[in-house]
């Protein structure tokens, strides 16, 4: 298997990188909303495992001296006497909240910051009219609670690492076959392109050899002369679509951008198509009025003019036409055909590469609309667009839209 061309393998590793980060900003989405509720359920298992270690403290508080590991108990009894358990920092007890449960009120449980610890604080009036105010240091379950945060953070951290590797590898190989048929198809237009090259360069030598003589010759027929310089620039145009194919075909190739006279392109693709009109019976009418300027390729531009004239040409019955005019910042391009219209159930993927249908009175015949997919495409290049208008049944009429080129403003 030959190698892929630089170009191609950058867009292949680019796209692969793509599918890598998108992998992971998913994976990042799903890790943060799973942090988010397994940090929610965390800090809520922990506050109602505080309240349950207060409220046992309080129940089973005999005195003072031997509290739960990390409690500190304040009791009041039924003659006012307080007493603290030793090695409590100063300020922590919140005597007026012990005031007020041995008074019959019901203080809330609150938090307090001491020295830059954390205590929880829960004060409650036993049946036996005892005092209790039990408070738990907070350092335990903090360190605790950090603990698991770091650890699910580092977690989704190597998750998001591993899941955009994984993407990435992934997307590598998911886009190989495809990377290797892109490669092949622009290797057999590239060759095609050369091929091709050669023979036309003598057709267009050879074509001018033979204007040049007719030009000297007093008694050449003028309609042989004109046919002549028909084919002189017919095999110039050719040559255009061929390199306008090959740049089509080349992934990071950019066609060139330049200002194209739609009047003047649709003149010499009537020009250019009047002779299959004239064969067919066809009258084939051009309806221009001031230059109409859109920005693009000129040659990508005349395969898609061509491919409507031709589709137009094939369905009509005795007439179409080209009309070109301005719409506000728009290029509008009308090929209308006088023909038994397009079959309601293929209107929606007229576009569609190869959408197949049956001609009225050619039972079993099928034609493919490769053509009109090619304009949908050259229409997109050019931030354009390419349409089936309705025309109640009679005939058929596509629509080329284009962006006006800045002079046209």
């Amino acid at each position: 298997m030959r190698p892929r061309p630089a170009g191609e393998a950058l867009l292949a590793r680019r796209a692969a990188v793509r599918l890598g980060v998108q992998a992971a900003v998913i994976a990042g989405l799903i890790v943060v909303a799973l942090t988010a509720v397994a940090v929610v359920v965390l800090l809520g298992a922990q506050r109602a495992q505080v309240a349950t270690q207060l409220q046992r403290a309080i129940v089973r508080a005999d005195d003072v001296a031997d509290p739960p590991d990390g409690m500190y108990l304040v009791l009041r009894d039924r003659t006012g006497a307080v007493t603290v358990t030793p090695g409590l920092h100063a300020g922590v007890a919140d005597l007026g909240a012990v005031a007020d449960a041995a008074a019959g009120g019901s203080p809330p449980t609150v938090e307090r910051s001491v020295d830059h610890v954390q205590y929880e604080v829960a004060t409650e009036l036993r049946s036996d009219g005892t005092t209790v105010q039990a408070i738990l240091d907070l350092t335990v379950n903090h360190a605790e609670r950090n603990r698991l945060l770091a650890t699910m953070f580092a977690t989704g951290l190597a998750g998001l690492l591993v899941a955009g590797a994984a993407g990435t590898w992934l997307g590598h190989r998911a886009l190989a076959p495809l990377s290797a048929a892109l490669s092949l198809q622009r290797r057999f237009v590239a060759d095609a392109g050369h091929e091709l090259r050669t023979p036309l360069t003598l057709l267009g030598t050879r074509a001018q050899l033979l204007r040049r003589r007719l030009r000297r010759d007093p008694g050449a027929d003028p309609e042989v002369v004109a046919e002549v310089e028909g084919v002189v620039t017919d095999a110039g145009r050719l040559t255009a679509i061929l390199e306008d194919l090959l740049l089509a075909a080349d992934p990071v190739g950019a066609r060139p951008r330049e200002v194209v006279d739609l009047t003047d392109l649709c003149r010499d693709v009537v020009a250019a198509a009047e002779a299959d009109a004239t064969d067919r019976g066809i009258d084939l009418g051009l309806d221009v009025g001031d230059p109409v300027h859109t920005t693009g390729s000129a040659a990508a531009l005349r395969r898609a003019l061509t491919a409507l004239a031709d589709n137009a040409v094939r369905h009509a019955a005795r007439v179409v036409t080209m009309t070109v005019r301005v719409e506000g910042h728009t290029a509008v391009v009308d090929v209308t055909d006088d023909g038994e219209g397009v079959d309601p159930a293929l209107a929606p993927r007229l576009f569609d590469r190869f959408a197949t249908t049956s001609r009225p009175g050619e039972a079993g015949r099928r034609r493919y609309g490769l053509g009109l997919a090619l304009v949908a495409e050259i229409a997109a290049a050019h931030d354009g667009r390419v349409a089936l208008v309705d025309t109640a049944g009679r005939g058929a009429t596509f629509r080329l839209t284009l962006p006006v080129a800045p002079r046209n403003l």
